[in-house]
């Protein structure tokens, strides 16, 4: 997964990089398609932005949060993309039953 962080108005220390990666890496934990993250971080006055966009195979995913605090900002981005990609991820899970379902099997 390539992950791409750029700031607005805001120096990206190695601090605010890791906490992005740490953060970025739980979503890859449940969505292994991930191929490219474009995360901008942004300051304007007292009020601190986070925006993303992830490209997936067969999806993309856009999110922003804003906060008085960068890492609260950061935090609330992650979990608008993490309730996404598991959204998607049960929409692609195949619900109908099987060779193993309880109609299915013979009782003897």
């Amino acid at each position: 997964m390539q992950i791409i962080i750029t700031g607005q108005n805001i120096d990206i220390t190695d601090s605010l990089r890791a906490y992005v990666e740490e953060k970025l890496s739980k979503i890859n934990n449940h969505f292994d398609h991930v191929t490219t993250t474009n995360v901008v971080l942004s300051v304007e006055k007292n009020r601190h932005s986070a925006e993303s966009h992830i490209q997936a195979k067969g999806a993309s995913f856009h999110a922003s949060a804003q906060s008085d605090d960068m890492y609260t900002a950061i935090d609330m981005l992650l979990g608008k993309l993490d309730r996404q990609v598991l959204k998607h991820k049960e929409k692609k899970t195949d619900h109908h039953r099987g060779e193993n379902s309880i109609k299915t099997q013979a009782f003897g």
